[in-house]
């Protein structure tokens, strides 16, 4: 195992703890590897809404040419941000246990939300997360937000916003939770959210079996499921849906909805099914949800684009 395991990484905080963790799950398995630091297309426009730039995969994309061109062996990514077809040669190499999958409300230093009234101002880029919440909340204000978790934290601190909605896995993972943030139970995640996968080409055998050793098996059916739900349904970064699938004593349980970008139409569909019969399952979810009101959604959604 002389080989030296090239792993490319975005240069975000959160981007290298991710690469790193992959490092250091190699090393314990007898393999040895170093990081590459590459610049992606999402770190460099902080000022555009995800839903405007409209670059499916465009946190991956540099780092999908890095991996075709040979520069590096393997890709490590938030898996929410991974296109749901992926470029033609990459392959999942690994998928880890999943964190956090929910969303977490961070207040402005000093806000109290008990003895605040509406309408709030609330800061997001996720169109999805401005959806839920404006179903939730139709009187609230949402501010757009962008840039890496520092920044984000930083700017709900300098603006007069009451708050802004985090991925908790992201926060957590680089110990930056506030201790007043809030979960919203009540939220369903991005499909896929909370999950880190390391994806290689096609051909390179020995990556995709050093990888292999720690693959969370039961992390990766739930994000498959996820990911066909949102596939089905033509979904990207301008289209509001969320899915959820959990193991649950040899069973999947799945929550999938779509919402109207203004969040005032929502259609949700649940599912369960052995684990061993939901192959299927998301793409399943999907077919029953455009059949049942949600294609008058994603139709109204596409109108506006």
């Amino acid at each position: 195992m002389d080989k030296i395991i090239k792993i490319g990484t975005r240069e975000s905080q959160l981007a290298v703890w991710q690469a790193a963790t992959v490092k250091d799950l190699l090393q314990k398995n007898g393999y040895r590897s170093e990081l590459i630091y590459i610049k992606s297309e999402g770190d460099t426009d902080l000022k555009t809404p995800l839903y405007e730039i409209g670059v499916q995969g465009i946190f991956t994309r540099a780092l999908d040419i890095a991996l075709l061109n040979g520069d590096i062996d393997i890709a490590v990514h938030s898996m929410k941000d991974v296109p749901t077809m992926m470029a033609k040669g990459i392959v999942q190499a690994a998928v880890l246990p999943r964190a956090s999958y929910k969303d977490l409300l961070v207040p402005k230093p000093g806000q109290k939300f008990s003895e605040q009234t509406e309408p709030l101002v609330i800061a997001t880029s996720s169109i999805r997360r401005k959806a839920q919440w404006l179903n939730r909340y139709p009187n609230d204000k949402i501010e757009n937000l962008r840039g890496n978790v520092n920044t984000r934290l930083r700017k709900v601190e300098e603006n007069d916003w009451n708050g802004a909605i985090f991925a908790a896995a992201g926060l957590e993972r680089i110990g930056l939770r506030p201790k007043n943030a809030l979960e919203l139970d009540w939220m369903l995640p991005a499909p896929a959210q909370g999950a880190i996968i390391v994806v290689s080409t096609d051909k390179n055998t020995y990556c995709l079996e050093a990888c292999a050793h720690f693959h969370d098996a039961d992390t990766a059916v739930c994000t498959a499921i996820e990911r066909d739900f949102l596939r089905a349904l033509l979904g990207g970064c301008s289209t509001p849906i969320s899915a959820l699938a959990k193991v649950n004593n040899g069973y999947v349980e799945f929550t999938g909805n779509i919402l109207s970008k203004d969040g005032k139409q929502k259609k949700e569909i649940t599912k369960r099914a052995g684990i061993n019969e939901s192959a299927n399952m998301g793409t399943e979810a999907a077919a029953e949800l455009l059949a049942n009101g949600g294609q008058e959604i994603l139709n109204g959604i596409r109108n506006e684009n």
